[in-house]
């Protein structure tokens, strides 16, 4: 892996980690700041903005389809989290509480912190040369 790819494989492998345990830690205040943000315009926006920003400085750094499974899931994410800025930014505010209420995510809370503890620790393991 490039030094690139280590250095994010590390860094987002360590952020998911960190927020999908606090979040299954403070599930009882989590749940209640997600279905918040969702209802609150600015914050929409901001999260939405951030999020761009963080997706395109991904996929500037790192737009790499080639050279394995840690590789290609962080150009993956780069590229998710620029969608997701995209939609949180410019999608209306009705659409985006329908889309987040048809995922039904209070009860499949613990599906979507799997998968995020699954990706953190795998891209972990990888960036630090562990698998």
């Amino acid at each position: 892996m490039s030094p690139v790819t280590v250095y994010l494989a590390r860094t987002i492998g360590l952020y998911s980690l960190v927020i999908a345990l606090g979040m299954i830690a403070a599930r009882r205040s989590a749940l209640p700041a997600v279905d918040d943000m969702l209802k609150s315009p600015s914050l929409l926006f901001f999260t939405g903005v951030t999020a761009i920003g963080v997706g395109l400085a991904m996929i500037v750094g790192h737009n790499i389809w080639t050279g394995g499974v840690a590789t290609v899931l962080v150009t993956v994410l780069g590229w998710l989290s620029l969608i997701k800025g995209l939609v949180l930014a410019f999608i209306p505010q009705d659409s985006m509480l329908r889309f987040y209420r048809s995922l039904d995510y209070e009860r499949r809370f613990p599906l979507f912190m799997s998968v995020t503890l699954l990706i953190g620790a795998y891209l972990t393991a990888a960036g630090f040369g562990l698998i």
